[in-house]
């Protein structure tokens, strides 16, 4: 009888945790109007009644590991859908997955987060009639015209670095000699739990230097940015050998909690202390602590959310949907409280807690069981979490039959 080879099972603790660092999105550009420092033209909204620089530290500390560990796993599973489907259904993929949401997205979204961004930044102003103003930038028709990739900038320099490394792997595939040193290498540093810090700390450190910044600001350009590419790159590449390496993850857990409170701290010391310190102590903090985050929170998901959840399986079917619609509804909202007395805090609450109830609403009923649903995660989904429990079952049933 014909053996099928078997392919990996569907791992719940990465998807949980990719699910989780998508919402935690959210709560990050929720934050950014209620803050005290200037963004500059990458977040131009200050809440002129409401801001705290509480938030503007929950900020850092989410953007320091939320988008590095995403695509860490975007890495991992793009890995796995190299050296299991092959190359081409890889590709397909990818191109359906990423570049085809980003293509129909942009455009439909571009004038509804620039009205958005128009109209509440009128509110704020004090313009008494900013609904008029806002309508008559759009008499313009250029208006509609994308000249930004907005949020989605992460599906742009995804799918960027993901043809990159798809280049990569056909090209290792003609060396499976090297590629099997590199492995055990992987291996073998992954199992000594100071010597991985250190090293890819150590990697990303030079990194900073090469870029000669402190911080990587995400180019929403349509022109790709060098630094931006690189230091997501990293990410992604660590992610796509990890899954040639998948039976150690379960050494992510060695740590797991000592890694995250020390991440956690490292990331507090050179926030609260950046002016004091110098550039090289600077990056080799930072370094440090992005490489304690990603495998203390990884190791934290595979120890607590390896097992099949219906509700996680639901939240992470959403994320998708929720990521692409929710930034418009983030900065609207707050221009709709703005006279409200209440603490920065108490806003920064109300308009995430809200955008994220009118995400997952309209994701249940507009978009789950549609076309849209299919479009985006490549099949309708049930909106039952008892369904959800039965497919998972039936799919686990398949998988071990196919291995007979």
């Amino acid at each position: 009888m014909k053996t099928i080879p078997p392919k990996t099972e569907r791992i719940h603790s990465l998807d949980s945790l990719r699910a989780i660092m998508m919402l935690l999105g959210l709560v990050l550009h929720s934050a950014l109007t209620f803050g005290v420092h200037n963004y500059g033209e990458a977040w131009p909204l200050k809440d002129p009644n409401a801001t705290h620089p509480l938030n503007d530290l929950l900020v850092g500390v989410i953007h320091l590991f939320r988008i590095p560990i995403f695509f860490v796993v975007a890495g991992f599973f793009g890995s796995m859908l190299f050296y299991e489907r092959g190359p081409l259904k890889m590709f397909k993929n990818r191109v359906s997955r990423i570049a085809y949401p980003f293509i129909v997205f942009l455009p439909i979204l571009t004038p509804i987060i620039l009205f958005s961004f128009i109209f509440t930044g009128s509110v704020f102003n004090g313009d008494e009639a900013a609904l008029e103003t806002t309508l008559s930038y759009f008499s313009n028709p250029l208006i509609f015209i994308p000249q930004s990739t907005y949020h989605l900038w992460f599906l742009y320099y995804l799918f960027l670095i993901t043809l990159l490394t798809l280049c990569l792997g056909l090209l290792f595939k003609k060396v499976p000699n090297l590629t099997s040193n590199i492995t055990k290498a992987f291996d073998w540093i992954i199992k000594k739990p100071v010597l991985r810090i250190l090293f890819l700390a150590f990697l990303t450190f030079i990194l900073y230097e090469f870029m000669n910044t402190k911080e990587v600001v995400t180019s929403v350009s349509f022109i790709p940015d060098l630094n931006t590419f690189l230091f997501y790159f990293q990410f992604y590449i660590f992610g796509w050998v990890l899954f040639k390496s998948k039976h150690l993850l379960d050494k992510m857990m060695r740590f797991d909690w000592l890694y995250t409170i020390l991440g956690l701290t490292t990331t507090l010391i050179y926030l609260l202390m950046f002016e004091a310190l110098t550039f090289e102590i600077f990056i080799l903090i930072k370094s440090i602590s992005v490489w304690l985050l990603i495998f203390g929170i990884t190791g934290l998901f595979v120890r607590y959310g390896s097992s099949h959840s219906p509700r996680m399986r639901y939240v992470s079917d959403a994320t998708y949907w929720v990521y692409l619609i929710h930034l418009p509804l983030t900065v609207i909202i707050p221009s709709l409280i703005i006279d409200w007395p209440l603490p920065a805090t108490i806003k920064f609450l109300i308009v995430l807690i809200s955008m994220t109830t009118i995400c997952f609403i309209t994701y249940n009923y507009l978009v789950r069981g549609t076309f849209i649903g299919k479009f985006l995660n490549g099949r309708k989904y049930t909106r039952k979490l008892f369904d959800i429990k039965k497919v998972e079952e039936l799919s686990k049933l398949k998988s071990d039959a196919n291995t007979v």
